[in-house]
Order: C-alpha cells, then sequence, then structure tokens
C-alpha cells in the first residue's frame, strides 16, 4: 500500500524533532532505508536531511524534519564559505597579501598567489600547511604585474584548470617617501605603472576569465586611505595620488562589468579596501627613519593604535563571498576611524 509522502513547513520550527503524519508504505518501499529498526539519516533533496522511522509492526514510516545542526550541517555564516571556488590575489608572497590570500584559504578557497619574487617568504609555506585542515589550498606563481602579456597568460591557465575564477584581490603595490620636488617623471611612472596600472592589468585579466567561464565573481582592489586624505608626517605624494586612482578605478570597473548580459556572462563585482595604518616591514622602517612617526599616527586615529594585517582578513572574504553579493563600487575604509574626524 502506497501513499504520499507529507512534510511540515520548516519555519520557525519548535524543536528539533517535528511529528507529522504518518505514511503506509510496503516493505518492499523501505529497502533503501537500511535497518529500519533505527533512525536513519535520508537525503530528500538537496536542500534538507529528514530523520525516517519504520515501525515494524503497523509497516507504517513516520518522517521528521531533523533540523539539528549536525544534520543541516553544517557550516555556520555559510555565504561566507568559499568552497569549491578559485581565487587570485597579487602580492601574496608575504605580508598583507598573503594574510589575506590565507583568509581565503580558510574559507575554503584554492587561493593562487602572484608575486613578483621568486619565492614568497618562509610565513607563506606555515599559511600553506595551515589552510589544508580547512578544506582550502594555497598555490605560488612568479609574475610581474606590469608584464601584461605574462599576467593574462597566467590567470588564463588558472582559470582554466577548474574553468572557473570567483575572485581577485589585488595587493601588490609599492611605496615612495620622497619630497614631490625630488621625485623625477621616472620615479612617479614606475610607482604608478605598479600601483595603478599594474592593478589595472590584474584586475582586467581576471575580467576576462571572469567573463569566459561566466564565473559572475568579485574582485578587490587594495587602496588606502591615503588615496583619501593626506598623511601627516610622510612626504608620498605619488603613492597617495595612485591610491586615490584605484578608489576611481573600482568605481569605473563596477560600473561596466556589474550588469548581466543576454549570454549570461557579467555580474562582476568591484570594491575597495581602503587600509589604514598597518604595522609591516614597509612601515616599521618608515619609524626607523622618522623618529615620533608611529606615535603621531597612533594619535591621529580614534582607536589609538595601529593596526595589523590580521585585522583585514574578515573584509577580505566577505567582498569575495556571497555575504556581499549586493555590494559593487563600493570603498570599505578600514582605518581605525581616522578619516572620520
Amino acid at each position: 500500500m502506497a501513499a504520499s509522502r507529507v512534510l511540515p513547513s520548516l519555519a520557525c520550527p519548535s524543536s528539533s524533532r517535528l511529528a507529522v503524519r504518518s505514511t503506509a508504505l510496503s516493505l518492499h518501499q523501505l529497502t533503501h532505508l537500511g535497518d529500519q529498526t533505527q533512525w536513519r539519516p535520508i537525503q530528500l533533496n538537496a536542500a534538507t536531511a529528514f530523520k525516517v522511522r519504520y515501525e515494524e509492526e503497523t509497516t507504517r514510516t513516520t518522517i521528521v524534519p531533523d533540523i539539528s545542526h549536525e544534520a543541516f550541517d553544517t557550516k555556520r555564516l555559510r555565504d561566507f564559505d568559499l568552497s569549491g571556488g578559485v581565487y587570485i590575489v597579487t602580492g601574496g608572497a608575504r605580508g598583507l597579501g598573503l594574510c589575506l590570500a590565507e583568509a581565503l584559504a580558510e574559507a575554503g578557497g584554492k587561493v593562487h598567489c602572484l608575486d613578483i619574487l621568486p619565492h614568497p617568504d618562509d610565513a607563506w609555506y606555515t599559511a600553506q600547511s595551515r589552510a589544508v585542515p580547512f578544506g582550502g589550498s594555497l598555490h605560488y606563481h612568479q609574475v610581474n604585474v606590469t608584464d601584461q602579456p605574462a599576467l593574462e597568460d597566467l590567470v588564463a591557465r588558472i582559470a582554466e584548470d577548474r574553468c572557473r575564477l570567483d575572485g581577485l584581490i589585488a595587493a601588490a603595490g609599492k611605496q615612495m617617501v620622497k619630497p614631490s620636488l625630488d621625485h623625477t617623471v621616472a620615479d612617479a611612472q614606475w610607482l604608478m605603472s605598479i600601483n595603478y596600472t599594474g592593478v589595472f592589468a590584474s584586475a582586467t585579466a581576471a575580467a576576462r576569465q571572469m567573463l569566459r567561464y561566466k564565473s559572475r565573481g568579485s574582485i578587490c582592489l587594495i587602496a588606502s586611505m591615503s588615496g583619501l586624505v593626506a598623511n601627516k608626517g610622510l612626504t608620498c605624494p605619488v603613492y597617495n595620488s595612485s591610491k586615490a586612482a584605484v578608489i576611481q578605478l573600482a568605481r569605473n570597473l563596477a560600473m561596466e562589468w556589474g550588469r548581466v548580459r543576454e549570454d549570461g556572462s557579467g555580474g562582476i563585482r568591484v570594491n575597495c579596501i581602503s587600509p589604514g595604518h598597518i604595522l609591516t616591514p614597509m612601515v616599521m622602517a618608515d619609524f626607523e627613519r622618522q623618529p615620533g612617526l608611529k606615535e603621531l599616527w597612533q594619535k591621529e586615529n580614534m582607536l589609538g593604535r595601529l593596526s595589523t594585517p590580521r585585522e583585514y582578513r574578515g573584509a577580505a572574504v566577505f567582498l569575495l563571498s556571497r555575504a556581499s553579493s549586493f555590494m559593487t563600487g563600493a570603498n570599505l575604509v578600514i582605518d581605525g576611524g581616522h578619516t572620520a574626524w
């Protein structure tokens, strides 16, 4: 005797087991349940797990939704889950880029770190091993982001491996501390070629593959609060200008690539992160050259301290995940309140 199975609504359940109408089923219809005298998990669709009980004497089955944490899953804050995705981080050999790459890997992503260095820092290998238990992975490639043909070829090969590219963090950059009157045109061109043109080339190389595979990915450009204000105690006019250009670039790329096209491509989001002062080797070198600079910068923000690279991990995962699905063309300023007063 067969009957249809009626399942209750899962909205606002009051307990982990809800009584539902039993259905009379023949024994041969229940053979796929294994040991029918025990509670058994069974997947009735891709989204919901149920427990099924067979009552031997009445040949009736009771079906109840299993909404316990273990059955439903699975992952907390699943909108931040990057499992199965392919991501690229430029400037990923060390420093902030490596820290952000590790965060993506810990969220489950397959992360390719690109950098001009022949080999990454020792810290990169440590991060690579730490990513394994989370289901993610780190991979290293040497490339110069100002070499557009080489960059395009590498990004295409990375995307071709899984026929997808889900995200990019463009974190490669340099700094030059020098008064404007001492800057040469060559100085300015060199710095802009990395901080702006290299970011532009990275974003377009990634977008080309996202459009090709209809990935609808997310791109995060690392700018700086220095693109919004001049830094007290530190003279770096070209650096600051390059970061302002990156912020404007994100808005324009977001406008150009955001709409989904008739062929299903597009839907690419582009945002910026503008960090405040970060305790990195580059910044520590500035402190050595200019005594009192650290104390000045600490007083300039509302928290009275400088940041560490780890404090930007969450923002990076947020911007590359579904958690920020309606966010594009934005500049996420994380500066301890420096630009807020």
